[in-house]
This record gives C-alpha cells, structure tokens and sequence, in this order.
C-alpha cells in the first residue's frame, strides 16, 4: 500500500506563488508517472502536470509556462512549483501516482488565489 500526504497549499494574491509537495511512503515500485491534477467548484478534476518515472513532463496547456512538476527520488516527493498563480487556479490540488494497474491519490489540498 502507498500512501501520499500533500501539503503547501493556501491563501495566496493573484500573481503569487505556492509549492506544493507530495510525499509518498509505503510500497512504492513500478511506479510508471507522478501526476499533478486539480478540482475546481462544479467542475470535473483535470490533470495539470506529470512526470514519468523517466522524468518526461507534460503539463495542462492552462499552466505551461507557470507551473514546473519535479521529483526528489530520495524523499519519494513530487513538488509542483506555481508561478504567477491566476484566479482560476483556485482548486483542490491532488497528486497521484502509480502504474497501469493502480492509482494511488493523495487527500488533496486547497489552493485559493485571490483576485
């Protein structure tokens, strides 16, 4: 079993910035992608950015440019860095990992951008 404990999110003015972390622990192998997704209010959950365990990113066309995905291997945590942060950024954010088989999702944490 996997579990992932996010943190970082908060309060923050438009045009700031916040890093989130995820931290795995548990039975972490064959891990094939680390992914960043987030949900707004009445909105479906979309993934914003990932990392393949050969560390190739891809990131959601709302945030190229503004937000970075990156992996500390030896603390089995993802970050997801957020640059010049917009209202419509505000979301529960989640992370998740896993494989073709499984998916493991972390509890999520708010991001609240204020105009």
């Amino acid at each position: 079993q996997v579990q992932l404990v996010e943190s970082g999110g908060g309060l923050v003015q438009a045009g700031g910035s916040l890093r989130l972390s995820c931290a795995a622990s548990g039975s972490i192998f064959n891990i094939n992608f680390w992914n960043w997704y987030r949900q707004a209010p009445g909105k479906r959950r979309e993934l914003v950015a990932t990392m393949t365990s050969g560390g190739r990113t891809n990131y959601a066309d709302s945030v190229k440019g503004r937000f970075t995905i990156s992996r500390d291997n030896a603390k089995n945590t993802v970050y997801l860095q957020m640059n010049s942060l917009k209202f419509e950024d505000t979301a529960v954010y989640y992370c998740a990992l896993g494989n073709l088989a499984t998916t493991y999702w972390g509890q999520g944490t708010q991001v609240t951008v204020s105009s």
